[in-house]
C-alpha cells in the first residue's frame, strides 16, 4: 500500500499559497484493509475513508466511466491494481493531477508542473467533457488564480463552450451551481468567473436572467467592482443590484428571478431582495417625513431584527460606490437612528395608564418624536 498527497494541497504549496486541507490517494489497498487500520468509510459512491486521528480524506485509487448525464452520471471502479497515473488521469486539470509521496517526490504524468510554471489551466483528457460541473470549476479556478496570471488553455475553453451548448449544464442541481458560484464570489476576482461563463454561453443556461442583464454595457463595466466588497454576501447582493438596475431605478422582480437560479440561503436571498427593493427610499430617506421614515424602517424590520436591519443598511452603503453615487447622509442617519429607536422605552408609570393597543401606539409616537428630533438636529 502506498499513499500520496494529491490535488489542491500539492498545487497550492507549489504556488506558495496557504494549504487549508489535504487529500490523499491510496494505491494498492482495499476497503477491508483500510477499515482494519481504523479508517472510517464515508460515502457510498466510491471508497473514501477518514484517517482515525487527522480526519483527513484518504481515497482508494479509482477510475470512472460515464454512464449517464450530469456530474453524477459515472460508474466508479476501485481496485488494488489501479495505478496512481490511472487515478490522476480522471482529474480535471493538469495542475490538480500532481501527487507527492512521503519523501516529497512528485509524480506529474500530465505536465502539471509546466502548466503551473506557465500559468495555464489545461484539461487532462477528452474525458473532461463528460462532467459538466467542470465548466464551473475551471471558471472558478480562473477567478481564483487570475492575480497570479493564470489563463485557460484555448482547447480547454473550447471544450467548456461545447459543454455549455449541450444540455449537460441543465443536469446540474441548483445547489451544486450555487456551491461553485459561492466559492467563486469568495475569490479575489469574482468577475472573471462570470465573464468566462458569459463568454462560453454557460451563464445563459444556469442563470438566464443574470445573463441577459450582463449583456448591457453599464453592468459589464461595473462588474470588476465586485471584488471591492468584503464578503460574498455583499458581492452576491451587488451582482443582483447590477442586474436589477435600469437608469438609476431598481427592479425587485429581477432580484427575485436571479434568486431562483441559485440555491443560496434564504437569508442571502432576503438581503439581496430587500436591498434592491428599498435602496432608493433609504438613500433618500431624509427627504421624507418622520412618518415616511418610520414606514421605511418597518419595511426593513428594524424593530424586530435590529442587527439584520443594520446589515442591510451597511450593504446599501457599499452599493453607493458600485453605482458611483455620492455619500448618502440618509443612510448614515438611518444607521445611527435604528439603535436609538430600539432603545426608546415608555415611562413605567405612564405605561400603567394604558391598555392593549394604546401601549403600542404610544411607543410608536415616541419613536416618531425621536425621528423628528434627529431630523431637526
Amino acid at each position: 500500500m502506498q499513499k500520496y498527497l494529491v490535488g489542491g494541497a500539492v498545487r497550492d504549496r507549489l504556488l506558495s499559497l496557504p494549504v487549508h486541507e489535504r487529500d490523499w490517494v491510496v494505491v494498492g489497498s482495499t476497503p477491508r484493509e483500510m477499515l482494519s487500520m481504523g479508517f472510517r468509510q464515508v460515502g457510498k459512491d466510491f471508497p473514501v475513508f477518514l484517517h482515525p486521528e487527522s480526519a483527513e480524506e484518504y481515497a482508494l485509487a479509482r477510475t470512472e466511466r460515464k454512464s449517464g448525464k450530469g456530474h453524477k452520471g459515472f460508474q466508479v471502479f476501485s481496485s488494488p491494481d489501479i495505478s496512481l497515473e490511472e487515478d490522476l488521469l480522471r482529474r480535471d486539470l493538469t495542475i490538480n493531477a500532481i501527487a507527492e509521496d512521503k519523501l516529497g517526490n512528485l509524480t506529474d504524468p500530465y505536465g502539471g508542473l509546466d502548466d503551473i510554471k506557465n500559468r495555464i489551466l489545461r484539461h487532462i483528457s477528452p474525458a473532461f467533457s463528460e462532467d459538466p460541473l467542470r465548466v464551473l470549476r475551471v471558471a472558478r479556478f480562473a477567478a481564483r488564480f487570475w492575480h497570479l496570471g493564470f489563463t485557460i488553455n484555448a482547447a480547454t475553453l473550447e471544450l467548456m463552450s461545447s459543454i455549455s451548448h449541450s444540455d449537460e449544464l441543465e443536469q446540474l442541481s441548483r445547489e451544486r451551481i450555487w456551491q461553485e458560484t459561492k466559492r467563486a464570489l469568495e475569490t479575489t476576482h469574482p468577475e472573471i468567473y462570470l465573464l468566462i461563463l458569459l463568454q462560453i454561453g454557460a451563464l445563459e443556461k444556469i442563470a438566464p436572467t443574470l445573463n441577459q442583464a450582463l449583456q448591457a454595457k453599464p453592468a459589464l463595466l461595473r462588474l470588476p467592482k465586485l471584488g471591492n466588497f468584503n464578503s460574498y454576501e455583499f458581492r452576491y447582493t451587488s451582482l443582483v443590484m447590477l442586474a436589477s438596475e435600469n437608469n438609476g431605478a431598481f427592479n425587485p422582480e429581477i432580484a427575485s428571478e436571479i434568486n431562483k437560479h441559485f440555491a443560496c440561503p434564504n437569508s442571502l436571498q432576503e438581503l439581496a431582495t430587500i436591498t434592491t427593493s428599498h435602496f432608493t427610499d433609504c438613500r433618500n430617506a431624509l427627504s421624507s417625513s418622520s412618518d415616511g421614515i418610520y414606514k421605511i424602517l418597518q419595511k426593513l424590520d428594524a424593530f424586530r431584527r435590529q442587527s439584520r436591519c443594520l446589515q442591510i443598511l451597511d450593504c446599501m452603503r457599499t452599493m453607493l460606490d458600485l453605482f458611483d453615487f455620492p455619500p448618502s447622509p440618509s443612510l448614515e442617519f438611518l444607521s445611527n437612528l435604528v439603535p436609538q429607536l430600539n432603545a426608546v422605552k415608555l415611562d413605567p408609570q405612564y405605561q400603567q395608564t394604558l391598555k392593549g393597543k394604546e401601549i403600542g401606539d404610544a411607543l410608536i409616537a415616541q419613536r416618531k418624536q425621536r425621528i423628528e428630533q434627529g431630523m431637526n438636529n
